[in-house]
């Protein structure tokens, strides 16, 4: 692996998403900043050749050019505030998560006003993809430092578009996460409907993927379906919530109908309430099941515990 050959780099926020990007930044020869407030994530970084900083003043003293991937508005305005309070020269900030536009707009105006640049780049993928590189960004804010940058997002993405003017890569993204709000649902509901007809949720997976109805969400979360195990989620759906929350927001300050997106809404709202929140967005499949009524078997696994199987051919 070569190493720092490409300049420094910072990574605010280690999880999913952000510690993916740290990874692959590293492997890719550049010298990586990291810094997360659980540290567990730092540690789990730090393994992977990310030099982790004390907080993101400290960061930002030390890379010219930051990635942040973070939960919420809250941490979003923290850590921007910090990034302030460092008094470094003009530092190229790259927004990558999901947020309503007037966080984003509040994060750039105090940025540009302490000399700063901030990109608006939400990345559409999940966490599964993040790890392959098999995510897209969505730039907006800058076409000479999104340009100056590719090799940068080509060492955790397998591409970028420039959507022009601040905030497009966001409005992209709203359209986009729309759409995988409603194929996830729609998974979970062609997956139930399979499985109470009494056909394996293999064999489901299998003939819907080499058919017409098959979508790169169904191929992505279908599989946690077949195996009812929503554990190692690659998009946790109490984060998720916040996405649907930014999207719903803004199609209806744009008067846009959106019956479909809506009618996922009380689906994940049930997941959180049924104790998934934790769990990948695939659990909406858990809930359709308890609607349909339908109990899979459970069968020893080869370390004593039971997990779920679905019911033989022919059940209900």
């Amino acid at each position: 692996m070569a190493l720092n050959r490409r300049g420094a780099v910072g990574v605010v926020g280690l999880g999913i998403m952000g510690g993916a990007f740290a990874r692959h930044l590293v492997a890719a020869g550049w010298r990586v900043f990291g810094h997360d407030i659980a540290a567990a994530r730092c540690r789990a970084a730090a393994r992977s050749g990310v030099e982790i900083a004390a907080d993101a003043s400290a960061l930002a003293r030390k890379a010219p050019t930051i990635i942040l991937s973070l939960p919420n508005p809250g941490a979003l305005a923290a850590t921007v505030a910090a990034i302030v309070k460092a008094g470094v020269p003009r530092r190229v900030v790259i927004e990558a998560s999901t947020f309503a536009l007037d966080d984003k707009e509040a994060a750039d105006a105090a940025l540009r006003q302490a000399g700063h640049v901030l990109l608006d780049c939400p990345v559409s993928g999940t966490g599964a993809q993040a790890k392959v590189k098999d995510v897209v960004v969505y730039a907006s804010g800058g076409a000479g430092e999104i340009r100056r940058l590719k090799p940068l997002f080509a060492s955790f993405s397998r591409a970028v578009h420039d959507l022009g003017a601040f905030g497009n890569g966001s409005r992209m993204k709203y359209v986009a996460n729309l759409l995988v709000a409603i194929h996830n649902v729609a998974s979970a509901e062609a997956m139930v409907l399979g499985i109470k007809a009494g056909l394996p949720p293999q064999r489901i997976y299998d003939l819907v993927k080499a058919g017409v109805g098959t979508s790169r969400v169904f191929e992505l979360r279908a599989p946690m379906m077949v195996n009812d195990r929503y554990d190692e989620p690659t998009m946790e759906i109490k984060t998720w919530q916040k996405d649907m929350e930014v999207i719903g927001g803004y199609a209806h300050t744009l008067g846009a109908p959106t019956p479909l997106f809506t009618a996922t809404l009380p689906i994940y709202a049930a997941a959180i309430a049924s104790g998934h929140a934790a769990h990948d967005t695939a659990a909406v499949c858990a809930v359709l099941e308890a609607m349909a009524g339908i109990k899979r078997r459970r069968a020893k696994t080869r370390h004593g515990k039971r997990r779920r199987r679905s019911p033989a051919l022919g059940a209900a």
